[in-house]
């Protein structure tokens, strides 16, 4: 069973602020999702084949075909700022100049 604690560190580990009422459930529920993991742990795979999707599927992907692409010039013509052949974006810090 996850307790309060352990809701908690997760918690700050994400940077989620939960209310007393939101760390129980979260105890309820992620214990829960344990029992279910272990309860597949408990199963017999021994001879299944690792599966992709649960059900065949067929042509879900299309072929892997090198096609032309845009030119430079063209895929930046509408670009607000260049910069190195490339899209100049602006810094992550608050307020900063991309030019």
């Amino acid at each position: 069973m996850i307790d309060r604690e352990q809701v908690l560190h997760v918690a700050r580990l994400a940077r989620l602020e939960l209310t007393d009422d939101e760390v129980g459930r979260m105890s309820e529920e992620l214990s829960a999702v344990l029992g279910h993991i272990e309860k597949i742990g408990e199963l017999d795979l021994d001879g299944v084949l690792p599966t992709t999707h649960v059900v065949e599927v067929s042509n879900a992907l299309r072929s892997d075909v090198v096609e032309p692409s845009l030119a430079p010039a063209v895929a930046l013509a509408n670009a607000p700022a260049v910069a190195d052949g490339g899209f100049l974006v602006p810094s992550p810090q608050a307020g900063a100049d991309p030019s």
